[in-house]
């Protein structure tokens, strides 16, 4: 598979570059792979969602020509790749792998 553009620009949506972390340059700190989920179940949306009520912005890639299905259908049959900033990299893969969630009763 091809390595995806991750350069910033304005296909970014909404406030993500503002949410960004920078680094000492104050450049926004590079994104790194998380993972590669399924819109049809909504996953991409379901775990954007925690991470971002966890501080760790994030921000999804389509891959090949899933943009144009997502325009077209609505959702990429292809899926999507998320990525967050490789600072955060570590907490975001431990927010994926602990399955323990708690809810109020």
């Amino acid at each position: 598979m091809d390595e995806p553009n991750l350069s910033w620009g304005k296909e970014l949506p909404g406030d993500i570059l503002e949410k960004w972390p920078k680094n000492e340059a104050g450049e926004p700190v590079a994104p790194a792979y998380l993972t590669d989920c399924l819109q049809a179940d909504m996953g991409d949306t379901i775990i954007m969602s925690m991470l971002e009520a966890n501080g760790i912005p994030c921000f999804r890639i389509f891959p090949h020509y899933g943009g144009f299905g997502n325009l077209i259908l609505g959702m990429s049959a292809e899926g999507v790749s998320l990525f967050v900033p490789e600072t955060m990299i570590d907490e975001a893969k431990e927010l994926l792998t602990e399955g323990e969630f708690e809810y109020d009763e």
